[in-house]
């Protein structure tokens, strides 16, 4: 019985019932893993990329959401075609989703400052629940379960991304096919078109400051609209820090942003993020830790600092 209570429990947080669409993860890092989302990202940094991302979301609530995403991109040496690579494991109580997705993207200018970019994502996506709980026989008697519900599913998704060293804007739909894991009428997960609406603006303070505001919109059917908004200042070009804030229907988030960009090459981000809502009670907060390393030596010259 508890496994059974935990699986609807995930179920309800990953929104998986026919009345509810399910969301791609989330991330209060999210300005530094656009890739994931937005395919037209690919290659923008000038550099090849490798972005690791890890995030332990509502720790301390069993069969809370872990994440972990690895993503990997890169300009041509034309500069204009941008090739990519985007892993992500999702675990929430017994559910997995596995996904892994190619990403293509060309780059014009619209001005000497202004690149619009255009980009294609297509790849596969896993479902799975884990075998310890359909091996359960309280489980594996109830006729919502009577099928393993394991499904390897194709989508493609397109986005793009005009930019510039000073502001983005960024319009996506990583998945384009609504597709359906399982084939029970009255227990689906489904896989639904997402939307994603992103921007962000680096002001420059004085000499050792900046200031980076940025925001992100999520849309996807059956699910309220997601609003996500961070704050932070970059000091000597080396430290940023920050906060976050996350709208999602009932579900209110705040976090603290700190990342050091310890050489040319690489940066580590950790970010803390707590619950306002009625979950606030069963849970310490959410961790999130980020690495990126780039290889600015294959491209042959350092450019100006990327701040997104």
């Amino acid at each position: 019985m508890k496994r059974i209570i935990l699986l609807t429990i995930s179920i309800i947080c990953g929104g998986v019932f026919s009345s509810i669409a399910q969301q791609l993860p989330q991330f209060t890092q999210y300005m530094y893993n656009t890739i994931a989302v937005n395919p037209a990202y690919a290659g923008s940094r000038g550099a090849l990329s490798i972005i690791g991302l890890n995030r332990n979301q509502w720790v301390g609530f069993d069969g809370g959401p872990n994440t972990q995403t690895l993503s990997i991109h890169s300009p041509l040496r034309n500069e204009k075609i941008g090739l990519g690579l985007s892993l992500l494991n999702d675990k929430t109580g017994y559910e997995n989703f596995s996904y892994a997705y190619a990403d293509f993207s060309y780059t014009i200018k619209a001005s000497e400052t202004v690149n619009v970019a255009f980009g294609l994502k297509g790849g596969f996506s896993y479902y799975k629940i884990d075998a310890e709980l359909m091996n359960d026989p309280d489980v594996s008697s109830d006729p919502y379960f009577n099928e393993k519900l394991n499904r390897l599913t194709a989508n493609f998704g397109a986005g793009i991304y005009v930019h510039t060293n000073k502001w983005y804007l960024g319009l996506s739909s990583p998945r384009l096919i609504n597709t359906t894991y399982t084939k029970d009428n009255d227990f689906k997960a489904f896989e639904q078109l997402h939307y994603y609406a992103i921007a962000g603006y680096v002001f420059t303070l004085n000499n050792n400051l900046k200031f980076k505001p940025t925001f992100l919109t999520k849309y996807t059917t059956n699910a309220p609209l997601s609003y996500d908004a961070t704050a932070n200042f970059l000091f000597q070009e080396k430290y940023w820090l920050g906060g976050s804030y996350r709208m999602n229907g009932q579900e209110r988030a705040i976090g603290l942003i700190a990342d050091m960009q310890v050489n040319k090459q690489l940066r580590l981000g950790y970010a803390y993020e707590i619950a306002t809502g009625e979950i606030r009670p069963y849970t310490s907060g959410s961790h999130e830790i980020l690495l990126i390393y780039e290889f600015k030596f294959l491209i042959g010259k350092f450019r100006s600092p990327r701040y997104f």
